[in-house]
């Protein structure tokens, strides 16, 4: 019997109609909880689960997104949808979970690696250009007798009494008078360990009695001022008489020294005692003070102090020297680029050099200067006056130990430093 009212009676009135035989009735299977009948053709029943129109299709996929996002993150992967890293990425559907940790990982470290090349070019163009402003100039030959190479490196550091780069105004100002032609005012042996010791830094007086090349004997700055001298004389007098080979020159006149002091910011020194030399155009007391370009010059320049002027003097450069170039190589003027780029550029027109010497050996020598080298002053046992000239006699015995604890790279001997 059926579960639907008259339906048995609707039948059975069709079925006569054509003058068939009634149907049996279907039998009660959903509600009642009997089995299914097999599916017939035309079965459509709808079950739990099923659409009343067949199997559910795939809903078409927007083909412009999909295109968006292939292009973006690739081709989507078997049994993903592509739209579902746009979802995570726009913080849609997709659970919530915040962004990723590994993308953020990935990210740090691509702006780190940019970060770098842009410094290791800003390293390698500024390198180039200090480079290219390098004064090189021809300074070493070889002669007959020259000393061998000898362990670290030694610099000889020339300053010169050249008015170059200075306007009238210039010279009146600092009081250095006229040009008179091109002599060494102040020469310096710079010694630095091959181990990376503390260097030495000997002063050579101006006035010292030397052999030179077909010169006779005559004071160590006319090596450079006499005809047929300059930078190579003296090179080679040097070496002649301390026998030690020199490995780089570096030169810088008047203008230079100035130039370099005020790009340091000015240095502070020391004074002894009250210093007034009109010639050098110095006016200073007693006590520690910052000195400018100006009054720099003038106090490394002055004779007025001392029994023995030119020892002073010697003195007084050594310090000077130490002082410009430790204040320099510190980290406050180095490391700041608008100290640091102003000064490297002041230097590279202050100086001039040997042809071999570069970026890398001028770096290497203010990192030497840096670490408190040892002062001191080649020995000397008398002054004598030839001719109505004044020179300085070496000790020689002594100076010999000096140059030779330097030659063989060896700290030098206490009983031959100056006191």
């Amino acid at each position: 019997m059926s579960d639907w009212p008259g339906a048995e009676d609707d039948r059975t009135r069709v079925v006569r109609r054509r003058g068939q035989a009634p149907p049996p009735p279907p039998p009660a299977w959903d509600v009642r909880g009997g089995a299914a009948p097999p599916p017939g053709p035309n079965d459509r029943t709808v079950r739990l689960g099923e659409s009343p129109v067949g199997p559910r299709r795939p809903e078409p996929r927007d083909e412009t997104i999909v295109r968006k996002v292939s292009r973006v993150y690739g081709r989507p992967r078997s049994g993903r949808s592509p739209v579902e890293p746009l979802r995570a990425r726009r913080g849609g559907s997709g659970g919530g979970a915040g962004p990723d940790p590994r993308r953020i990982g990935r990210i740090a470290l691509r702006s780190l690696a940019v970060l770098v090349v842009l410094v290791l070019v800003a390293g390698i163009g500024l390198y180039g250009w200090l480079s290219s402003r390098i004064n090189g100039i021809e300074v070493f030959e070889d002669y007959e007798g020259r000393p061998p190479e000898t362990p670290g490196q030694d610099w000889l550091l020339v300053g010169s009494d050249s008015r170059a780069g200075l306007s009238k105004a210039d010279r009146k100002r600092l009081a250095t008078g006229r040009a008179v032609g091109k002599r060494t005012d102040t020469m310096m042996l710079l010694h630095i360990p091959e181990d990376g010791g503390r260097p030495t830094l000997v002063s050579l007086p101006r006035d010292s009695l030397v052999p030179i090349d077909g010169h006779g004997r005559d004071k160590l700055n006319a090596a450079y001022s006499v005809k047929g001298g300059g930078p190579k004389l003296l090179v080679r007098t040097v070496e002649k008489v301390t026998g030690i080979r020199i490995d780089h020159y570096m030169e810088i006149g008047f203008a230079g020294f100035v130039q370099i002091v005020d790009a340091v910011g000015g240095v502070e020194i020391c004074v002894k005692q009250n210093i007034k030399d009109p010639k050098a155009g110095l006016n200073v007391k007693k006590g520690c003070q910052e000195m400018d370009g100006a009054t720099a010059l003038g106090y490394v320049r002055t004779r007025a102090t001392g029994a023995i002027p030119d020892f002073e003097r010697t003195q007084r450069q050594r310090q000077f020297f130490s002082a410009v170039v430790k204040k320099a190589a510190s980290p406050g003027v180095l490391f700041n680029p608008f100290k640091g780029i102003p000064l490297a550029a002041a230097a590279t027109d202050a100086v001039t050099v040997d042809k071999d010497t570069g970026t890398f050996d001028l770096l290497s020598l203010g990192l030497a200067m840096s670490d408190d080298p040892v002062n001191t002053v080649v020995p000397t046992a008398s002054f004598p006056t030839i001719n109505g000239v004044n020179y300085v006699q070496w000790d020689r015995e002594k100076a010999l130990r000096l140059f030779n604890a330097l030659a063989e790279d060896k700290p030098v001997p206490k009983d031959v430093l100056a006191k």
